[in-house]
């Protein structure tokens, strides 16, 4: 797994940015992402967050993740899978934004600590990126199941 995360403000210490590039890969290695997968994480402020929710999501307010799918069929039905395999270039699933002053508000009002909270957003921003869903029911209950026995597995319980 090549992880790339941008932290030009210094908004998580270098525990928290290790805690999200491991949880990353080991939640890549549950779900069997290939081994030359890439990825990215942005971690931005809640006005940064807010502008991109905004422009991209028609939502005018503050999020913890945003999750920006290169495989999720919005291209105009060009596939990236088949530009990768047909290059052999290594598969990107694309890039999360996180904003660590909305997961830590978050971790308060769920009663969590922030370490939770935060490997919640970074698994469930993965599995996003991944092809997985909560829209309907079924899917629902496939994502979040996945996403507790990840964070579970991890150490990261509840």
């Amino acid at each position: 797994m090549d992880l790339a995360i941008y932290d030009d403000q210094n908004l998580v210490d270098e525990e928290h940015r290790q805690l999200a590039e491991k949880l990353f890969n080991y939640g890549a290695q549950k779900i069997s992402l290939p081994e030359n997968t890439e990825a990215s994480i942005t971690f931005c402020t809640p006005a940064k967050i807010q502008e991109i929710n905004r422009q991209y999501r028609q939502t005018d307010r503050p999020t913890d993740v945003i999750s920006f799918a290169l495989e999720d069929g919005d291209d105009a039905g060009i596939s990236t899978q088949a530009l990768e395999q047909e290059f052999g270039l290594p598969r990107d699933i694309g890039d999360l934004f996180i904003c660590p002053e909305v997961v830590r508000q978050h971790a308060q009002e769920y009663g969590h600590s922030f370490e939770r909270e935060f490997g919640y957003t970074v698994v469930h921003g993965l599995l996003h990126l991944s092809g997985y869903d909560h829209i309907q029911k079924a899917e629902a209950e496939v994502m979040f199941g996945l996403q507790k026995q990840i964070l579970n597995d991890f150490g990261l319980k509840r």
